[in-house]
Order: C-alpha cells, then structure tokens, then sequence
C-alpha cells in the first residue's frame, strides 16, 4: 500500500465543521466503522437471543474453537483483544452452561486451558449457522473481490491500531 496521504497536524476548523453536521471523510470513515460494528453485534443478539446466546458468547467459543487445543486462558483473551477480567466472567457463563471447560495446566497452576465441550461445539456450530444466514443477506451484491479488498484494508486498520498507530 503506498502512503500518499500526511498525516495533517490538529484543523479546528474541522471541528467546529463537525459541530455544524459537517465531517471529514476520515472522521465518516471511523464514525461508520464503529456505528456498523455496534449494530451488527445488536442485530446478532437480536437472532441469538433465542436460543440463549449473544454476539460475546460466540466470540468467546469462536476464539476458543479456532485456537490451538488447549491453549491458555490468556492467549484466548488476547485473540480476542479483551481483559483477562472480562474473559474469566464470559467463562464463568460458558461453563455454568457446561458449554466450555477449564482445565489445569500440569505444567503452571495458575493457568487455565480452556476447550469447548461437546455441547459447546453443537451450539457454537448452531450459532454459526445464524451469523452465516446473516452475514450473506449482509454482503449480498457485492463481489468477492470487493468483499476481499474491504478486508483486507479492515486487517490493515487493526494491525495499524494494534500497534498503537505506530508505523
């Protein structure tokens, strides 16, 4: 990606602009990136809430499933770019629900493993099957090419907010 952009020092003025219901584009930009992202994960829990689950729950299983087998408690956290805190009570759910365990690592007895049960897995592919329904109402009409290239720049963000906007 060649950079032909500055990085422009503080305008005021697109502040005050702002305040008039004017915006820049690259205040549009994050302002939609965020106002999608929250009503997408609205409009999950609106289609999981019958059968019991939510957006969280499922990012929390997804992590889960797709990472390496047993994998510490931490590193799911990680993956999913949360606090440990806020992990450990999403678990305390999940394994009330018998749909995750946490087993001791032999090794550090500080550390949880963590992997989904057997109903973990059924419920987590039932949930797939929702945000798959809705993910293709969602990206129909536009080509996979699109989709690609949408993604590819969202991956772009995340590794450059990851980073701490440091190039």
């Amino acid at each position: 990606m060649s950079s032909t952009r500055k990085t422009p020092k503080w305008d005021r003025g697109k502040f005050v602009q702002y305040g008039k219901g004017n915006s820049s584009p690259e205040m549009t930009l994050t302002v939609q990136m965020v106002l999608a992202a929250r009503r997408w994960r609205s409009l999950l829990d609106e289609h999981l809430r019958p059968i019991g689950q939510s957006a969280a729950r499922m990012e929390a299983m997804a992590a889960i499933y797709a990472s390496p087998p047993l994998s510490p408690q931490v590193d799911v956290a990680r993956r999913l770019r949360i606090e440990g805190p806020t992990l450990t009570r999403m678990l305390d759910s999940l394994e009330r629900d018998g749909l995750v365990e946490r087993l001791p690592d032999k090794t550090d007895r500080r550390t949880k493993l963590l992997r989904l049960t057997p109903l973990g897995e059924a419920t987590l592919e039932e949930i797939f099957r929702i945000c798959d329904e809705l993910r293709m109402k969602l990206v129909d009409g536009y080509s996979e090419d699109e989709i690609k290239a949408h993604g590819a720049f969202l991956r772009d963000l995340m590794g450059r907010i990851d980073r701490g906007l440091q190039d």
